[in-house]
């Protein structure tokens, strides 16, 4: 497909019709910021070494040909010679699709908790460990649905800190590299308690949130406190299908979110939805119990609520949700800006312990990148 047909060019930009009919139009600016010769990139590391300043301002494209392995351009004024890989110009040329490494909806398997019919995606933990393409899968799985559930994970305390060493780095808090989700007397969190949660995102009262969470079961022998998940980007965007004006409310409208204790006094503003360029959903932040105070003018408290109203009711949708019982020896990887998860009320009697931890998007899709590139 990156077969070039033809070329033509003016000194502003050169264009390409390609074998399958398709065209492109570059600008000699963007040709020359893009030249990937050893006197603009550094040849071990793929970094610019020019800066734009660097390119004269008045660069214009003098000559273009093509050699068989390559399309020569030569830049005036300062007669600067670049070398294109048709193939890199094809999957590069603007206006291009999806970039490299977007995590919005658009790239995603949106899901209904129906979806899996009990076949959810998983992974053996000794296989996971061991690298290779169970953890290329496991990682793709999170990418594309959202999360992952590791079967076989050993019971030892600490353990979700060894299964993050496996993909990326441990996002310390103010709970500690981990922390125990068990029933605690006075407890500070409600997540401490053995009440049920609804559906929810950790932590939005940070700047950035941590982009991946990790529940380890270690011990349940309680009535009750099965785990819920939910895809809110399918939630999100069946907002925006069924009102669009409450979802760009939603997407528009910065609010205040907040956690404080005796060690601690968080605060963020978000939206609850949060969008790119392209309009596409890349964030959710939804969590009832950490909204602060709605310092918002009366005028627009009255839109927000009817919005704000509309997305709880779908989150609220069983039809929507997955509900499982995670089990002793199992651990839940999942995508905290995106997948909400809750829990059903459990019993006082019996035990039920896992452990928790947080850790970062960007050090799992580098090792996905990575094993997917056959790193």
């Amino acid at each position: 497909m990156s077969e070039i047909a033809q070329f033509r060019h003016d000194c502003d930009a050169l264009e390409i019709t390609w074998a399958d009919g398709s065209a492109c139009r570059l600008p000699a600016l963007w040709l020359r910021d893009h030249c990937r010769g050893p006197e603009c990139r550094d040849p071990v590391s793929g970094q610019r070494l020019v800066n734009i300043t660097d390119i004269p301002a008045d660069v214009a494209i003098g000559r273009a040909e093509f050699d068989g392995a390559g399309l020569i351009v030569e830049f005036a004024p300062d007669g600067h010679r670049s070398q294109f890989d048709p193939d890199w110009i094809f999957r590069n040329a603007p206006p291009a699709s999806a970039p490299p490494g977007d995590r919005s909806a658009a790239g995603k398997t949106l899901w209904r908790g129906g979806d899996f019919a009990g076949a959810l995606p998983r992974a053996g933990y000794a296989q996971f460990a061991a690298g290779g393409t169970a953890l290329r899968d496991a990682l793709a799985a999170v990418r594309d649905y959202g999360f992952v559930l590791l079967d076989d994970v050993p019971r030892r305390p600490g353990q979700v800190l060894d299964v993050i060493g496996r993909f990326g780095y441990v996002r310390e808090t103010n709970y500690g590299t981990l922390f125990e989700v068990r029933t605690r007397v006075d407890a500070n969190n409600l997540a401490y308690t053995n009440r049920g949660l609804g559906c929810h995102l950790d932590n939005p009262y940070r700047d950035p949130v941590p982009g991946v969470q990790l529940l380890h079961c270690l011990e349940s022998t309680t009535e009750g406190g099965e785990s819920i998940l939910q895809d809110g980007f399918l939630a999100a965007q069946l907002l925006r299908d069924e009102n669009d004006a409450h979802f760009r409310l939603l997407a528009d409208t910065w609010i205040d979110f907040r956690f404080v204790d005796a060690d601690a006094d968080l605060r963020a503003r978000a939206p609850l939805i949060e969008i790119d360029d392209r309009g596409d959903i890349v964030k959710i932040r939804y969590n009832n119990r950490s909204i602060d105070t709605l310092r918002l003018p009366p005028v627009r408290l009255a839109e927000f609520y009817p919005a704000y109203r509309h997305f709880a009711e779908i989150l609220e949708r069983e039809s929507l949700q997955l509900e499982f019982r995670l089990e002793p020896g199992q651990l839940l990887l999942f995508d905290n800006t995106r997948v909400l998860h809750a829990r059903r009320a459990y019993s006082a009697a019996g035990a039920r312990h896992l452990q928790g931890a947080y850790s970062d998007l960007d050090g799992l899709y580098s090792t996905l990148y990575r094993l997917e590139a056959g790193g």
